[in-house]
């Protein structure tokens, strides 16, 4: 969903609006956090066609806690799972903390949530940050834009400290939107970008990068397990990996450079056949991303494959069909990964079934897929800054 064109188009810059900024880091050092995330559904074809989001969220509030295992480094941060599609975990930001639910992005650099000054009517179903009631917090002086694979948004650079569990920026620069489009009814206050500080469109230094650069984690890494369960269960770690969320070994996979989470794909194939990427091509692993995409050509070719009929916006199968579709399997760097059906066949509101693979309309000049929580679901991922290298391994 949230993978950036190219990765993020930019939008063209607005009047100089007159914010401030806030210094410092506080590091927690030799440190894993541990952010369990939960799986959302997206709600365009749920509650918001019903009017139900807002009172949703009020039925199901929760408190944030924070649970610690004893004789462990290890910070489990529990979260709230709203639907299906999307990963979202909660940080906080400002004195006193203000809470808010976010999308962790390797697809984008950004951290970004809502503001009081959003003028969209979006903004009116997402928690609203409120810099009048941070003690901490400073104002900047840039504006910035970005464009995603489903929506887009304006906004403001500011600084203010930001909480991940145990992990604390007292000088996080990030940004307040203006104005959003595209993200109606979706569940999720903004976004927290994890890729390189290069794809950063706001131009500030990402959380990651101010945590790694302070000594707040012990190892330039992060992980994610996402976890089939409706409820609970996904993790986002900082610091380090928590070698019970895999099986076996981790497949260490260079990246193709450093500075974007994608690495050489070798091929897509099914019963022993290529049916895409035949001559190598770009895969880009990304936790932002529901499904998994590619070029046009070549999904329509998969889903003839597969028996799919399109329908609207999906691609739809018969639910028998989970027990008779074979894997597809991508190869990377010489080890195979196996996609069963059962996991790239999903269930509509409906009960419909249909399949996870999806135009990337972002149409870069090489073949380019984007892996997202189709594939991740199945692999648990590790992503490496220290040596600039994705893990994957069988998720448990």
């Amino acid at each position: 969903m949230l993978r950036t064109q190219t990765s993020l188009s930019t939008w063209s810059q607005e009047r100089s609006m007159k914010w401030l900024v806030l210094l410092g880091l506080v590091a927690f050092s030799e440190c894993i956090v541990k952010i369990p995330l939960r799986r959302v559904k997206t709600v365009r074809k749920t509650l918001s066609e019903k009017n139900m989001l807002n009172n949703f969220l009020k039925e199901h509030a929760y408190r944030l806690s924070q649970i610690s295992f004893h004789g462990s480094n290890l910070t489990i941060h529990p979260l709230r799972n709203i639907m299906d599609k999307l990963y979202v975990g909660n940080i906080t930001i400002g004195t006193p903390p203000q809470e808010f639910q976010v999308i962790f992005d390797t697809g984008s650099s950004d951290l970004w949530v809502s503001s009081v000054f959003c003028i969209s009517p979006t903004c009116s179903t997402h928690i609203r940050f409120r810099h009048r009631q941070s003690s901490t917090f400073r104002l900047a002086n840039k504006t910035f834009g970005i464009m995603y694979g489903s929506g887009r948004m304006k906004g403001v650079v500011v600084h203010d400290t930001v909480r991940i569990g145990d992990l604390v920026s007292t000088d996080q620069p990030f940004g307040l939107s203006v104005t959003e489009y595209g993200f109606e009814g979706i569940p999720f206050d903004g976004v927290l970008g994890l890729n390189y500080p290069k794809l950063s469109f706001s131009g500030a230094i990402p959380i990651f990068d101010n945590l790694k650069n302070q000594g707040a984690i012990s190892e330039p890494v992060f992980a994610f397990y996402l976890s089939k369960d409706k409820w609970e269960g996904s993790v986002v770690m900082f610091g380090g990996v928590d070698h019970r969320y895999y099986k076996g070994e981790l497949n260490w996979v260079p990246l193709i450079q450093a500075g974007d989470w994608s690495v050489h794909m070798d091929r897509i194939s099914m019963k022993r056949k290529v049916i895409a990427c035949s001559g190598g091509c770009e895969a880009v692993v990304d936790t932002g991303t529901s499904l998994i995409e590619g070029p046009r050509r070549l999904v329509n070719n998969i889903q003839k494959l597969i028996g799919a009929t399109p329908q609207g916006f999906e691609d739809y199968v018969s639910c028998f069909a989970v027990n008779t579709l074979p894997s597809i399997i991508f190869t990377i760097n010489s080890i195979n990964y196996p996609v069963p059906a059962r996991d790239y066949i999903l269930k509509d509101s409906r009960g419909h079934c249909y399949t996870a693979f999806k135009e990337n309309r972002v149409s870069p000049s090489r073949e380019t897929w984007i892996l997202g929580d189709v594939f991740l679901r199945r692999y648990f991922s590790v992503f490496d800054r220290g040596n600039d290298r994705i893990g994957l391994a069988r998720a448990v």
